[in-house]
């Protein structure tokens, strides 16, 4: 159970508060206007951005001060963070610890990972020889093998296209969520969160709200969130 106790970020003009609990086990998506926060709070929430008010627990222990690889999270960013110059193999490598040196003993750990997000034989390759929807894999398999409880999505998959978009969200679904990780995902797309979300937390004006069951959150959008998604965003919405 991930929870943010009187969360206050401040950045300049901007600041954030979230004061919430996010339930194990479950994919919780994060959504709002460009700005709001979003990015921000994943940061404070992974370690790479001390609040200035409040604490970050994990399982009634608090975390507020763990340094980044100490804490019980994988993240995902936008643009994969895959080293170019590494083979897929050793991207993966990674999720274990900081070294390139991959000893016999993990190297079928690693083609069991590949093989569970499709991408059985690639080991060898490089990022570049990959298209962008097996990137996204890679490092997805990166996060199996890191097997850390708490995963944070920061709009990994927002480059492909919907039906490739999918496909990620459902293995995200299926390999993380469904063998109890905790998820919690960035998105400007209310269909990602129909899609795959348990709930929904909105961060907007300066808060980041309390998670809502992602039908009743949709099924009656708060003003917020109706403005922010606009006629055009709650159409397909209400058609489901």
């Amino acid at each position: 159970m991930l929870r943010c106790d009187k969360l206050l970020i401040q950045q300049g003009a901007f600041a954030l508060r979230a004061d919430f609990t996010v339930a194990a086990g479950k994919i919780t998506a994060l959504i709002g206007p460009s700005g709001a926060g979003k990015s921000t709070l994943l940061s404070a929430v992974a370690g790479f951005l001390d609040p200035d008010e409040g604490r970050v627990l994990w399982d009634e222990t608090d975390i507020t001060t763990t340094t980044p690889g100490d804490r019980p999270v994988s993240m995902l960013f936008q643009d994969n963070n895959l080293f170019p110059h590494l083979t897929v193999a050793q991207n993966v490598r990674l999720g274990l610890r900081p070294s390139l040196r991959i000893v016999k003993a993990e190297t079928a750990r690693i083609n069991d990972v590949l093989e569970e997000v499709g991408l059985t034989g690639m080991a060898q390759r490089k990022p570049g020889a990959l298209s962008g929807g097996q990137q996204s894999r890679a490092a997805l398999a990166r996060v199996l093998l890191a097997d850390r409880p708490l995963v944070l999505l920061d709009e990994p998959f927002s480059a492909l296209g919907p039906a490739l978009k999918a496909e990620m969200l459902d293995l995200v679904r299926s390999k993380l969520a469904a063998v109890g990780r905790t998820v919690i995902m960035v998105t400007h797309d209310p269909a990602d969160a129909m899609r795959i979300a348990d709930a929904v937390i909105l961060v907007s004006e300066g808060v980041a709200a309390a998670p809502v069951d992602t039908s009743a959150l949709f099924d009656n959008p708060p003003p917020a969130l109706a403005a922010y998604l606009g006629e055009d965003g709650l159409k397909p919405i209400l058609r489901n």
